[in-house]
């Protein structure tokens, strides 16, 4: 086992005025639902570990214009039953519901769902080469077992999956992302907190050093406005989608007046096509022709279409994975 430092703050300004250490990483932990799997396989290697579960960031609360405070503390499984959730914001909920196992949304958080690494099995496997957990050593999915991962978004460096639910149907919202560092606020929208991978893979957030999600933020639900989230995967229950969908939609008179979609384990990042949204506006819903030209509006966003025919499949590599948020 590697030697780590052990902290556990119990408020939030000692928290953050903890210094990165200066070789080695910073690790914030809570559930640990992914943390500490990485840790045993020798990707994650940090030398000071922080242990935040003391701190007071595990509440929902109402926002003074009508949205959602949601602290990264709270649990999947909380957020997922919470009756604001249910009500205003169905597909968050039926995202949530859709991924792990009960036993793991009991553990894992908002805060460490947004940072959930991706399940490749190139990177989680020391052997192979893997840009993401070691810059420059190459990309071993590209000519590999790579079913599952993404088409949307990729680098010649990197075609590694975001693989959460939760992120998906938060980039369909318009999520906010709170962060503290040193008593320093920040707020990024979800559309910016995912990095594309280009030629830094590594690189997944615009996070700095010592960074603390604090709590995410949803505006305020508009009226009439339905949500639903769709998930395709190989089984029925703890299984990653090979390809899902957050949809929000807004229909009056007959028509959509308001559509935002994210698409998730197909992308590096939960993807948005804004063009695609923007055709189905105005539009009645399951109009065919519609539906044919967001698809091909879909696939002009991505620089690897190639990739979508003559994908290869090799044997399976030994690594240890489970799925979860």
């Amino acid at each position: 086992m590697d030697n780590f430092h052990f902290s556990r703050p119990t408020t939030l300004t000692e928290a953050t005025a903890i210094a990165p250490p200066p070789t080695g990483a910073l690790r914030f932990i809570a559930g640990g639902t992914t943390l500490v799997d990485l840790m045993k396989l020798g990707v994650e290697t940090p030398s000071l570990i922080v242990d935040i579960n003391t701190l007071p960031l595990d509440t929902i609360e109402p926002t003074p214009d009508g949205g959602l405070k949601i602290g990264a503390l709270v649990r999947n499984s909380a957020l997922a039953q919470h009756p604001t959730v249910l009500h205003n914001y169905a597909v968050l909920s039926q995202a949530l519901l859709s991924g792990a196992s009960p036993q793991l949304r009991n553990m894992a958080t908002t805060g460490g769902n947004l940072m959930q690494r991706t399940r490749c099995i190139y990177f989680r496997d020391t052997v192979y080469a893997c840009n993401k957990r070691t810059p420059g050593s190459g990309c071993s999915a590209i000519d590999g077992h790579n079913r599952t991962l993404a088409i949307l978004g990729t680098s010649e460096h990197c075609i590694a999956t975001n693989p959460s639910d939760m992120n998906v149907a938060l980039t369909a919202l318009d999520a906010t992302v709170h962060v503290q560092n040193k008593g320093r606020d920040r707020a990024i929208p979800i559309r910016n907190f995912f990095l594309l991978p280009g030629d830094t893979p590594h690189l997944e957030h615009p996070l700095e050093p010592g960074d603390l999600i604090t709590h995410v933020t949803l505006p305020p639900p508009t009226p009439g406005v339905q949500t639903v989230y769709l998930k395709l995967r190989d089984r029925a229950s703890y299984e990653f989608a090979l390809s899902s969908a957050a949809v929000v939609l807004g229909i009056s008179d007959g028509k959509i007046h308001r559509a935002q979609f994210a698409m998730g384990g197909i992308a590096t990042r939960p993807w948005r096509s804004p063009e695609a949204e923007h055709l189905l506006q105005g539009h009645a819903p399951l109009r065919l022709s519609s539906v044919r030209q967001q698809r091909r509006t879909s696939r002009r966003t991505s620089s690897q279409r190639k990739r979508l025919q003559g994908r290869t499949s090799k044997a399976l590599p030994r690594a240890r994975t489970h799925p979860g948020n």
